[in-house]
């Protein structure tokens, strides 16, 4: 194992018997609780980055969505408010005209919460993992 990084107790001859020292035996655990914990991160990161992508096109989608039947609402309801003045006054009419806006910008707002709090961007896996392999560390020791 002579390469770059190789520490001078890699470089040192198995024992007599063949079995590698303690010290070798420390550095390769080490090596390996590195590698195991560099691993741990990148699937946290991985899940933190996918759960981020989701929350942020549905909420891009959700405003998108909600400027577009916005101007289709405007003409919409304008249009509605002069059928309505056929038998009311006309602010009668548009006084219903803007209670029922209202009431479909509290339906929209409570869909778009929901959409938004359904995203998971808490890495829920990587934790469950770190959570094992402690517990696995610990049984060992």
């Amino acid at each position: 194992m002579n390469g770059v990084g190789s520490s001078p107790i890699d470089q040192r001859p198995p024992d007599i018997d063949g079995a590698r020292t303690v010290g070798q035996l420390v550095a390769d655990a080490s090596r390996e609780m590195s590698t195991l914990v560099r691993s741990e991160v990148e699937l946290a990161k991985a899940e933190v980055t996918g759960g981020l992508k989701v929350a942020g096109k549905g909420a891009g989608l959700l405003a998108a969505g909600g400027f577009v039947a916005l101007l289709g609402l405007i003409f919409l309801l304008h249009t509605l408010a002069q059928v309505l003045d056929i038998w009311l006054p006309a602010s009668a009419a548009y006084a219903i005209v803007t209670l029922m806006l209202f009431l479909v910008a509290a339906i929209l707002a409570l869909l778009g919460k929901k959409s938004v709090s359904s995203a998971r961007p808490k890495p829920e896996r990587a934790i469950e993992e770190a959570n094992k392999t402690v517990a696995a560390l610990k049984s060992s020791l």
